[in-house]
């Protein structure tokens, strides 16, 4: 998914396109109705879709990447309707997310027809940590230094390949591991093109503003952020709430 596809008639159009690979009754027609039909027609069509898809003998996952960018209510509305009536003996929905998405989670996770795979279950052991660093990229660390590597980076691949990137040709290994943090230029430059950029300015003050605490409440937020002067303002809860529900720099 990219920010240009907050358009519902883009999305339907490469969902149409996708599906048709495996489900080769989906007309092509169906593709020229898009750009017609009123958006009180789109659960019309994924309706169709959806029988088609049961009447196949197949089973497949169909993946949607980056889907913390879907902003648009209407493809929101088209998702969490698939989700409602997905044939599961032939499909899977795969949804993979910086952040928990405005869908029927909760509904789906007491009907246990959802599989989360989460930050914990995505970071490297130590053991995986010592194979990526010693034995795919060629170091040869000791077993304190992978400790401090996996306590620095929280098994964090991506910290994990800009230490790496670091590393090559540093003559004392231990000494920068030792210093590594998220202040190194590699992880700032990184974090401010793809994590911060993408945040609302009024999200960028508050990150900043509350950067020098180690801990923080609603409450101290409040007294540290003016957030009265922003065109929507808002509360140190909410803001947590949202930097939280957003994977963002915060561990309640």
């Amino acid at each position: 998914m990219e920010e240009s596809d907050n358009d519902p008639v883009r999305f339907l159009q490469y969902l149409l396109t996708a599906l048709q690979e495996i489900v080769p009754t989906i007309r092509l027609d169906l593709l020229d109705m898009v750009e017609g039909i009123q958006p009180a027609s789109f659960q019309a069509l994924i309706k169709i879709l959806i029988n088609e898809i049961a009447k196949q003998d197949i089973h497949f996952v169909l993946v949607m990447d980056d889907f913390h960018l879907i902003q648009d209510q209407l493809i929101l509305d088209i998702v969490a309707f698939m989700l409602d009536h997905i044939p599961t003996q032939q499909m899977h929905l795969m949804l993979i997310t910086r952040s928990d998405p405005p869908l029927p989670i909760s509904r789906l996770r007491v009907r246990n027809q959802m599989v989360e795979i989460r930050a914990d279950q995505l970071r490297f052991t130590p053991g995986e940590v010592a194979a990526f660093v010693n034995g795919e990229m060629g170091f040869d660390l000791s077993a304190e230094d992978i400790a401090a590597m996996d306590a620095r980076t929280e098994g964090w691949i991506a910290g994990l390949q800009l230490a790496v990137l670091s590393m090559q040709g540093c003559k004392d290994v231990p000494g920068f591991i030792s210093t590594f943090s998220g202040s190194h230029h590699y992880i700032v430059d990184y974090l401010a093109d793809e994590v911060l950029k993408r945040q609302d300015e009024q999200t960028r003050s508050f990150l900043l503003q509350t950067s020098i605490l180690t801990r923080m409440c609603a409450s101290l937020c409040d007294s540290l952020v003016d957030l009265e002067s922003a065109e929507h303002p808002l509360d140190g809860q909410s803001v947590l709430e949202s930097l939280q529900m957003k994977n963002l720099f915060i561990i309640p």
